[in-house]
């Protein structure tokens, strides 16, 4: 018995020594992939990686592929640089004949990449929300008071380029370059549109009438023309009758039978009867 209880005691440390070797191998290889998960990454097209030491910039920029760095000690933050799309709808403002007007626009804007590190200490990723809504708001409202309802629509092009400008001159001290300004829309007040289709509609119909008007009075100078047409067709030939001509007519319908008159019990042709004029 006292032979046997060793074995039994070598036996159960072996495999608590094999369990443990394998604990310190998972631990290792743990590590190892931690390490190099936090030393290696890549940037996607389209983004900037500003390179952070202890959460501080450290002045470069990582751009799109693989990257090293430190582990634990530096970390690389995105910016997108891509172009983008803000929309804002129905912006409250007023036209210069005070009228409101609730203007639907869509901007875009893109980071301008060789500022991506000023851009990411000063304002994150809430460029939208700190830069671009509350001065796509202001410039929308300056421009509509520039013009009136009317121009607002008549002028659409006009009112869009003075949005670009003035957009642009106000976020380009942020690092925020603006691509392009799409005005979608240009809603009035129920009273004003009603104006508006009121108008048009009496155009349409003064427009109509005028052309009816002017299509009776052609038509009223075709049957002067004509008619002065047919008095000097008529002059004409009445200027050309002669008596040797009405005898010519005559003597063309005649068929050759002389007049005739009854005396008694016979029929005596008459002779030497004038021509009728």
């Amino acid at each position: 018995m006292s032979i046997t209880r060793p074995s039994r005691d070598r036996s159960t440390e072996s495999r608590g020594m094999d369990s443990t070797r394998w604990i310190g191998f998972g631990l290792v290889g743990f590590v190892v992939i931690v390490l190099l998960f936090e030393t290696f990454g890549t940037v996607p097209a389209g983004f900037r990686g500003v390179t952070l030491r202890f959460g501080a910039p450290t002045g470069e920029v990582k751009q799109p592929g693989l990257y090293m760095i430190a582990p634990f000690v530096t970390h690389v933050a995105l910016v997108n640089v891509q172009i983008q799309a803000y929309h804002a709808e129905a912006i409250e403002a007023a036209s210069a004949d005070l009228q409101d007007v609730h203007t639907s626009v869509t901007v875009n804007y893109t980071i301008d990449p060789a500022h991506v590190i000023d851009s990411y200490v000063n304002f994150r990723n809430d460029v939208i929300v700190r830069i671009l809504a509350p001065n796509v708001q202001e410039s929308v409202k300056s421009t509509t008071a520039r013009f009136s309802a009317q121009q607002l629509i008549q002028e659409r092009p006009k009112v869009k380029e003075l949005t670009d400008r003035t957009l642009l001159d106000r976020v380009r001290p942020f690092w925020v370059v603006i691509e392009a300004t799409s005005i979608t829309q240009f809603q009035f007040s129920p009273s004003f549109t009603q104006a508006i289709e009121a108008k048009v509609a009496a155009e349409q119909n003064a427009l109509t009438a005028q052309r009816n008007l002017e299509r009776v009075k052609f038509e009223a100078q075709q049957q002067v023309e004509r008619a002065r047409a047919e008095a000097q067709a008529l002059a004409l030939q009445k200027a050309q009758i002669t008596p040797a001509l009405l005898q010519l007519r005559w003597i063309e319908k005649w068929n050759g039978v002389l007049p005739q008159v009854q005396s008694g019990q016979s029929m005596i042709p008459l002779l030497n009867l004038p021509v009728p004029k």
